[in-house]
């Protein structure tokens, strides 16, 4: 049995503005329209004997990521294992391998994609599969390697020793992300390869590993699933104080670089990590002077840049080797040679307290979305889409009252003690203190505009009382 297991849930703070805490890498869409996380899942199902895909993410992104995957025809029955907090890849394999363990016996053979790649073609990612997944089944740990194509440092590289396969080596060492001349050494010597970050091998394997490399955090790994309830269903939440005291640490710390005989499988299919705007740039074909431009832009005397543009005209004159990136609340613009130094942007809008580093205009809600339109002293502009059959939360505001406007569908209101319903171009008010909740009992998207007025409108400034979404 291959149980494919997505770990989904890195920020990726090198690719702001359009990556962001509440809206991390794996759900960019790219050109074509899809997400990474998609394309992941999509890549999972197209494996032979895959009938369940493990899905490791944060408990905040769950509905969002059950959202994208209901768009992917024909995919495998999922199951979330769902993490109270960040804790970097071992905790999350660790807990993996032992839902696996748990569920299908420790021979299982598991194989983890971080959720955030892209691979093409389809037919050479199978074979590679296939390959891995005969070594697994005797016991080996399995890294895929990709052969450099430039000397990149901000990559993990493989030195491979003997032959284990057709298309496999034993691993010699990891070397991680080395200096520029060694770097072009690793990248001409026809001995090494970029560390894929993807890996094959049995619950058994891994958890022995484990158990020798990381007693620590194997030990705590196995209290934290003692303390997990109820492990059935398709969503499995974590134990939130026991998670948290495993050490963070990926898995390459953890085992790989300690453990004996592991083999990588040299792949036959490109592969990005998306860690850049230079590498996202490179996934779309340039014009005759090197623009690659997504969105509504236009280039003059232009050569060398990238161009994203979510709604608004962008045009560029006179400029060379530039990252333009434009969202409705911000703007990039970067020299492309320093594309990976965009994570610092992040860092500082987090120092100051800035909510662009965490969230866009428009916000992911399990019921649907909500985007601001504008906000001022004592007042804020929202407009509101709830899916159908979708209902917010039971809830009160102390320091604010609502006005909402039905712009399209009908409203289920809970007002206090009254309820009512609401259709397009009515209204209602809703003081503060009062409980009230939005339901949208209809087959099509509910719209509305809600004008908050109060002293504070921030959205901290709310009690829940009742919430289909666990969050009350």
């Amino acid at each position: 049995m291959l149980i494919p297991v997505i770990l989904s849930g890195g920020v990726g703070a090198r690719l702001w503005p359009v990556s962001r805490e509440a809206y991390p890498k794996p759900f960019i869409r790219l050109a074509d329209g899809q997400s990474l996380l998609q394309k992941t899942l999509q890549r999972a199902s197209a494996l032979a004997g895959v009938d369940t895909v493990i899905t490791v993410t944060n408990h905040e992104y769950v509905f969002a990521t059950r959202d994208e995957y209901r768009s992917v025809a024909g995919a495998p029955a999922p199951v979330f294992l769902l993490e109270p907090c960040a804790r970097n890849t071992a905790p999350a394999i660790a807990l993996a391998a032992l839902y696996a363990t748990t569920r299908w016996g420790p021979d299982a053979v598991m194989l983890i994609l971080p959720a955030d790649h892209v691979v093409d073609p389809l037919p050479a990612f199978q074979a590679a599969v296939a390959d891995a997944q005969k070594l697994a089944c005797a016991g080996r740990i399995v890294v895929f390697g990709i052969q450099p194509t430039a000397a990149e440092t901000a990559y993990g590289y493989i030195e491979c020793g003997a032959a284990a396969g057709a298309r496999a080596f034993e691993v010699r060492r990891f070397v991680e992300k080395p200096q520029p001349q060694i770097a072009a050494e690793f990248a001409a010597s026809g001995r090494h390869l970029w560390n894929s970050g993807m890996f094959c091998f049995t619950a058994r394997t891994m958890l022995d590993n484990l158990r020798e490399h990381a007693p620590e955090l194997f030990a705590a790994a196995e209290r934290c699933w003692a303390a997990t309830q109820e492990r059935a269903g398709e969503a499995v939440r974590i134990d939130e104080k026991s998670f948290a005291a495993l050490p963070a640490i990926s898995i390459d710390y953890a085992v790989m670089e300690k453990a004996a005989g592991i083999a990588v499988v040299r792949a036959g299919f490109a592969w990005s990590d998306v860690g850049s705007w230079s590498a996202v740039s490179e996934l779309t074909p340039p014009d005759a002077n090197g623009n690659r431009t997504v969105g509504a832009t236009i280039m003059v005397d232009s050569s060398d840049c990238y161009v994203q543009s979510a709604d608004r005209v962008v045009a560029g004159v006179g400029l060379h080797d530039l990252l333009i990136v434009d969202t409705p609340d911000a703007l990039l613009i970067a020299d492309r040679n320093q594309a990976q130094k965009v994570r610092t942007v992040t860092e500082q809008l987090k120092l100051a307290g800035h909510p662009a580093h965490k969230i866009h205009r428009t916000v992911t809600r399990p019921w649907g979305t909500y985007t601001v339109l504008e906000q001022g002293p004592g007042f804020k502009i929202k407009r509101i889409v709830v899916n159908p059959g979708a209902a917010l939360s039971l809830q009160m505001h102390r320091r604010r009252s609502e006005h909402w406007v039905v712009i399209a569908g009908t409203a289920q209101v809970v007002n206090g003690e009254q309820e009512s319903s609401v259709r397009a171009n009515e209204s209602t008010f809703i003081p503060a203190g009062n409980r009230h909740r939005l339901v949208n009992p209809g087959r099509e998207p509910l719209v509305i505009i809600e004008v908050q007025t109060g002293d504070y409108v921030e959205e901290d400034d709310i009690v829940r009382f009742d919430d289909e979404y666990g969050r009350s």
